[in-house]
């Protein structure tokens, strides 16, 4: 199913609309260290399957939405999105050296909240010539503040016959924990197939949602055999999404696995499959985070559901 890009602001303001009902939840101190509700039921976590780490399954990603520069009021605004993410249960953090400032950003207010020690922190590199990779890897190193990230991924695999051998270095030399291989882009997926196979890297990170599910024919399955965990990026379909249930109730059979709003809905389908290890929605919005990672409480959705799920969205658009 096709998707129609949507600009940061449109995003924003379709989900606010639809969430509106749990701002009053979302107006609560977001600090470090802060105890969550009583009521709240444990963020979830899933084994890295190459280690046995456990990794909460609702994270952050930082494409566009942390690109703000030495804004103070937009650096106040995602400082308030990453004591969001730490104070319910997450960790991870994913950016790249090609997200503009967003590298520097989430560096920057790490070290200003003292998070770092709790923050799960991917990058990327988006080259593999060594010199101009290792130059570009200490680039973010700089810019995250951090002696090492927890994962470093080569972005955007295009060539089936793409080696990691500097990646694997890296991590073996102990400049980061992790290495994985990432794409947005479904025509890169037999590419990123045949590098998945033969290189078995511990951790995938590809576009998938309820409104494109081309993942779940080949990759998801591959990475599952493989002992690959999986990170899940446009979990919203760059918006479209919630542009479709705009005005739209949530159906009551939604109960049925703890989804409360649509954000949960749509963050639950990709959750309900063993393969997805993480999801990594964006957010420039402190009660967004909070909506998102309520997507990893409680039950998730059986294959049933999830294939009544599938059909409730088409019978919309």
């Amino acid at each position: 199913m096709s998707v129609t890009p949507v600009r940061p602001a449109d995003r924003a303001a379709t989900r606010r609309e639809l969430i509106a009902g749990g701002a009053a939840l979302a107006a609560m101190p977001l600090l470090p260290g802060t105890a969550l509700a009583q009521t709240e039921a444990p963020l979830v976590t899933r084994p890295i399957p190459s280690s046995g780490e456990a990794l909460p399954v609702v994270g952050l990603g930082t494409a566009i939405v942390f690109d703000v520069g030495d804004d103070a009021a937009k650096l106040s605004e995602r400082k308030a999105v990453v004591e969001a993410l730490v104070r319910g249960g997450g960790s991870l953090i994913d950016t790249a050296p090609a997200y503009g400032t967003a590298e520097a950003a989430v560096g920057r207010l790490a070290a200003e909240t003292g998070l770092r020690p709790k923050l799960f922190l991917a990058t990327k590199v988006a080259v593999m010539d060594r010199d101009k990779s290792l130059a570009e890897m200490q680039q973010s190193l700089d810019r995250l503040r951090t002696p090492k990230p927890d994962l470093l991924q080569l972005w955007n695999v295009r060539d089936p016959g793409q080696d990691l051998a500097l990646l694997r270095a890296r991590k073996a030399e102990g400049h980061c924990r992790y290495i994985g291989i990432t794409t947005s882009n479904p025509n890169a997926f037999a590419a990123v197939a045949a590098v998945l196979k033969r290189e078995k890297p511990d951790f995938l990170q590809i576009n998938y949602s309820l409104a494109d599910r081309e993942a779940e024919a080949e990759l998801l399955p591959m990475a599952r055999d493989v002992g690959t965990a999986v990170l899940t990026n446009l979990p919203f379909g760059r918006g479209s999404l919630f542009r479709l249930v705009r005005d739209k109730p949530l159906p009551d059979w939604a109960a049925e696995f703890d989804a409360k709003t649509w954000g949960q809905f749509f963050l639950k389908y990709l959750l309900g499959h063993e393969a997805v290890t993480a999801v990594i929605p964006g957010t420039n919005k402190a009660e967004h985070m909070t909506d998102n990672l309520r997507a990893g409480r409680g039950r998730m959705p059986d294959a049933a559901m999830r294939a009544r799920m599938v059909e409730f969205i088409k019978s919309l658009g």
